[in-house]
């Protein structure tokens, strides 16, 4: 099922509005992330009435982008390179 998009007005307390609730998410991510500290510090998996958290562990191989160029160059890094536009909206308090 699509999920309602929710319809935005623009006004003169847009800017105030974003900025809050940024900063409501700032808040709530560092709470998040020390909870998950706590459960990586632990090694366990924990749940509660609603959700569970499942602590794993695995490793990721990395593509290492200095060590290509040095060894193959940049030109051949450049061949195999994609530009795609990106917007963003920055939002910093007065």
């Amino acid at each position: 099922m699509a999920k309602a998009k929710l319809v935005v007005v623009l006004n003169e307390g847009s800017a105030d509005r974003l900025g809050m609730l940024l900063a409501q998410i700032a808040d709530l991510t560092a709470e998040a992330d020390a909870i998950k500290d706590a459960i990586k510090e632990t090694g366990l998996s924990i749940e509660g009435s609603f959700f569970k958290a499942t602590y794993s562990e695995s490793d990721r191989k990395v593509f290492d982008k200095e060590f290509f160029v040095k060894d193959q160059g940049q030109d051949i890094y450049n061949a195999y390179l994609n530009t795609t536009a990106v917007f963003a909206v920055k939002v910093t308090s007065r």
